[in-house]
Parts: C-alpha cells; structure tokens; sequence
C-alpha cells in the first residue's frame, strides 16, 4: 500500500510538471509549485520512512507517514483558490493514504 501511495504522488508530481510548463491560469503557479514542494515531502520523507518503518518493525512511525502523505496532499487541495487543477490527484493520494494508516493501525 505504501508503494501505492509513492505512485499517486509520482501521478500527481507529473501532472504539476506538466501544468507548470503548459500556461497555468492566473494565480495557480504560486499553488502548483507549493504542491510540487509537497509532493516531493510525500515521496522523499513519507513514504521513505513508512517503508523503512515498515521494515525495523515500527508501525507507529510508518503510521505517522502515511498520515503526514494524506495531510499534505489535503494541504495541497487547499492552497487552491477556487477550483483545483489537482482534485483528482489529491483525492486519490489522500485517500490511499488513510486507508493505508488505517491498515498500518491494525499491526500496532
């Protein structure tokens, strides 16, 4: 599930990209790029320390990335003002996200 969550972010990450170099609309540069720096958060810490996590035998620490991923993920959803280019993504990240706590939950 946690490499489930690394491929909704490398999605959402590749569409930012493609937002950024296509004529984003007035005022969503600002809020593409703080997703683009959350994302990047999602991939480079989240994910990486719930698969170390993971591996040690520490469930409340991978806990603790997955759910740092789905609120990063809401963060961006929010930096939006008005309608979001990244709904989609973000629910999509946000969503496996959750569930992968809940799951990781279970093994505490």
């Amino acid at each position: 599930m946690v490499n489930v969550i690394k491929t909704k972010a490398n999605n959402a990450l590749d569409k930012i990209h493609q937002l950024l170099q296509g004529s984003p609309e007035p005022g969503q540069k600002e809020s593409l790029s703080s997703c683009a720096g959350r994302y990047k958060a999602i991939l480079e810490a989240d994910v990486a320390q719930a698969i170390a996590a993971l591996q040690k035998g520490d469930p409340k620490f991978a806990e603790d990335g997955v759910n740092d991923a789905a609120v990063e993920a809401t963060s961006c959803e929010n930096s939006f003002s008005g309608k979001s280019p990244l709904t989609d993504e973000n629910s999509a990240t946000h969503d496996v996200a959750v569930t992968t706590g809940a799951i990781v939950r279970q093994l505490l």
